[in-house]
């Protein structure tokens, strides 16, 4: 497997197909048939909230690297009754799963929810089958990854098709009119921003005794750069998107810094447990970003966008302006983790505008790898130079192999563009 060969495919057939297609539902003929890939405790939720948004909607295909976990969420899938649909035929286990279930013909959409390191080369195999696809965040861990992400963004709408990202509050209803308001000029001129993801701990699996150093790598990926891109990447890219969104467009430098204090030990692989980054936008306007998983710590998880009239604060679920015009907002909001598959399923049937939301997550994602590259390596980044950047986290092959983990990043000592691996000859 080669993660960064793309090779476009040809369109032609995919107009008349979707024409069929939309004329299917319409008339209630016709399923929507979904193929899973990445059956962990996310990927299983993305397949209930898939089924939530439409009872057009079946469960047709699983895949996944690890037989156990296919297992587990075939059997929770069970509780969609008929609409669960994927038999042993259906389900695919391994390396090559992914090419298994995206190339299968009876599939319309997949649902990307492997760790964050396979979204690149998964969603370029799926655009590549002429799939719609929603993809969890973030989608890549690197440049060279959100170099194909972008390419296979591009291709996506020479197809025609449809894309949609997890990043759930793109999709919420109290961000969507709070960044509505914004661009109404409620708070005044944007000058300023912070974005916090700060909480305790998450989980962490013990090593069996026949696993192999890759396998129990990929069961505990989050402690590892090249599988999440460290939580700054993986978790916090939720707020980096939103700032993004409410200053229209991504930084243009940043400055960064973390580190490593309270999960020192071996079975917390090699990344950092906190992260500060200054971010500078177009117009010289300045973002904080702040990031911690720390047991015993204060938590926050939000974003305070200041303009000079006053600012918004954001949340899961809440909105409000202080500091000047007062307002919170009160209305209906859908859970947004169901309203982001409503929204793709609408696009796919055409009954709403086509979405592709590649590149723009694509860019959050770039925007959450510069700030780790900057804090790792200690220096000053460019979003140009981080674009062009030549890291590729790949690692030397993949296999359930011996693997050693990469050394904990020390600030002036590492290289932001060097790769975590010596190279095979």
């Amino acid at each position: 497997m080669n993660r960064r060969t793309f090779i476009g495919a040809s369109t032609v057939g995919i107009a008349t197909t979707q024409l069929l297609q939309h004329a299917a539902w319409a008339d209630g003929t016709q399923r929507l048939r979904v193929g899973l890939i990445g059956c962990g405790g996310r990927g299983t939720g993305a397949a209930f909230n898939a089924a939530a948004a439409s009872p057009e909607v079946e469960i047709a295909a699983l895949g996944d690297i690890f037989p156990d976990r296919l297992s587990s969420c075939r059997g929770h899938l069970e509780k969609l009754g008929d609409r669960m649909t994927a038999t042993d035929d259906d389900c695919a286990v391994g390396w090559d799963a992914y090419r298994t279930i995206c190339g299968r013909p009876d599939v319309d959409v997949i649902l990307l929810a492997t760790p964050p390191h396979f979204r690149p080369m998964m969603f370029a195999e799926a655009i590549e089958q002429g799939k719609h696809v929603f993809m969890e965040k973030p989608v890549a861990v690197d440049p060279a990854g959100v170099r194909l992400v972008m390419q296979a963004g591009d291709l996506a709408d020479k197809k025609g098709l449809s894309v949609v990202a997890g990043t759930q509050r793109r999709h919420e209803a109290c961000y969507l009119e709070t960044m509505r308001r914004i661009r109404d000029g409620d708070i005044g001129d944007l000058v300023a921003a912070r974005s916090y993801w700060n909480q305790g701990g998450l989980w962490n699996r013990g090593r069996e005794q026949t696993w192999s150093d890759m396998e129990w790598q990929l069961r505990n990926w989050l402690y590892f750069t090249w599988l999440s891109g460290d939580h700054i990447v993986e978790q916090h890219v939720h707020n980096l998107d939103a700032v993004n969104w409410a200053m229209g467009s991504h930084p243009v430098k940043c400055t960064g810094m973390g580190g490593r204090q309270s999960r020192v030990q071996p079975e917390y692989g090699h990344c950092f447990d906190h992260f500060a980054v200054d971010y500078e936008y177009p117009g010289g306007v300045h973002a904080l970003s702040m990031c911690r998983q720390a047991d015993g710590s204060s938590g926050r998880v939000e974003e305070v966008i200041q303009g000079t009239q006053g600012r918004s604060v954001t949340s899961s679920g809440r909105a409000r302006f202080e500091g000047g015009p007062t307002w919170q907002y009160e209305g209906d909001n859908p859970n947004p983790y169901v309203q982001e598959h409503i929204n793709l399923q609408a696009s796919i049937k055409g009954e709403g505008p086509r979405l592709n939301e590649a590149r723009r997550i694509a860019e959050s994602t770039l925007t959450a790898i510069m700030g780790r590259m900057s804090a790792y390596s200690g220096k000053e980044l460019t979003w140009d130079e981080v674009l062009a950047s030549p890291l590729d986290l790949t690692p030397p092959r993949y296999a359930f192999v011996e693997l050693d983990v990469p050394a904990v990043a020390i600030p002036g000592r590492t290289d932001a563009h060097e790769s975590l691996w010596k190279r095979e000859a």
